[in-house]
């Protein structure tokens, strides 16, 4: 972790939860991006106090923009918010190591591994996913995660 990360995972916790929230109502309005209709769900990734990358939750670049089938399914294709952000990145020239995701939903497990070897060290989401299992396998993975109320 960078000398500058520390100091803001390590600032005072009020401090850091004002940060946590600003960031968050910004991945709040990142998801209203998206046009899936049973789930918006926005990612933004911090590091050394900069917003690197962003995602929202949607269908892969020329795809038509619908999420979900004529039963309200999301198609097995639609990329998840944080796997969008976290691709954007890895198309940059810069990378995620010790940065923090802010999520509006806390991540599946599929995300949560690409979560782990993205390099994020912390999670902050909103949310709770139906599993519990991605939360689960980022704190095995040493992350540090927070659960914001909805404040």
């Amino acid at each position: 972790m960078s000398t500058a990360q520390d100091a803001l995972v390590h600032a005072e916790p009020a401090k850091q939860e004002r940060y946590d929230r600003a960031y968050m109502k910004m991945a709040l309005e990142w998801a209203k991006l998206s046009h899936c209709t049973r789930k918006k769900v926005g990612a933004l990734i911090v590091r050394e106090g900069m917003i690197i990358s962003d995602g929202y939750n949607g269908t892969p670049s020329g795809f038509p923009n619908d999420c979900e089938d004529a039963e309200g399914l999301t198609h097995w294709y639609v990329l998840h918010a944080e796997a969008n952000a976290i691709l954007k990145v890895a198309r940059s020239t810069n990378n995620a190591r010790g940065a923090t995701l802010y999520l509006t939903h806390s991540p599946c497990k599929e995300c949560s591994k690409l979560i782990l070897q993205a390099g994020i060290k912390r999670l902050v989401y909103q949310d709770a996913y139906k599993d519990p299992a991605g939360v689960e396998l980022l704190v095995a993975g040493g992350l540090l995660v927070t659960q914001l109320d909805n404040a």
